[in-house]
């Protein structure tokens, strides 16, 4: 008696066999019969799936500051950043320009984003003017970021209030940072996050 062909989204006996990770090879070899081989091709999915997970790369463990993994991240999805050192967030500036200039021996980029392209970094002359080319590059279509923190963010605040009523989108890295007040701090707190909440962001 031949049998039929499995049906589309249908779990055969192969299939449970593959998904069991204690069968080998072998053992699948006698449990499926040649003709259960020929018509759900188990043979190719157990011969494929074990060429797979032989070429698995090696998984690499590196330990980093927040500071890194935020511009690990912004640098991948963004097409233009524009800084200015504040702390604690010039970190974040400062590595993605280390990124954008690095190339290889043929004058290639090292570090690209998600479209293969670098980070276009630029350098304002304040915060308040970061955050105007931050508003501009966004009007235009581009996808922008900063960093910044503590009275940084607030030179933001014009630029804010236009950001959030044209619903335009961007991630502003901040490093919150306390608010200095009758004396500099630079200690963390969110004072500098909380004073913004108010801004239709």
């Amino acid at each position: 008696m031949m049998k039929s062909k499995p049906q589309a989204g249908t779990t055969t006996d192969c299939d449970n066999e593959i998904n069991n990770s204690s069968i080998n090879t072998e053992e699948s070899n006698t449990m499926v019969s040649d003709e259960e081989k020929k018509d759900s091709g188990c043979w190719e999915k157990i011969r494929h799936g074990n060429e797979q997970s032989a070429e698995k790369p090696k998984q690499e463990t590196k330990i980093v500051d927040g500071n890194w993994a935020v511009a690990s991240a912004s640098y991948r999805m963004n097409d233009i950043a524009y800084i200015f050192p504040i702390t604690p967030s010039s970190a974040m500036g400062e590595i993605v320009d280390a990124w954008a200039s690095t190339e290889d021996k043929n004058g290639e980029k090292k570090v690209l984003n998600l479209w293969n392209q670098e980070l276009k970094v630029c350098e304002m002359q304040s915060e308040g003017g970061a955050a105007g080319a931050l508003h501009g590059a966004l009007v235009s279509g581009s996808l922008a970021t900063t960093y910044t923190a503590s009275q940084g963010l607030l030179l933001f605040i014009p630029n804010l209030y236009k950001i959030a009523g044209e619903l335009l989108p961007t991630v502003i890295h901040v490093a919150a940072r306390a608010l200095a007040g009758q004396a500099l701090s630079i200690y963390g707190d969110h004072s500098d996050v909380m004073l913004v909440r108010s801004k239709e962001i």
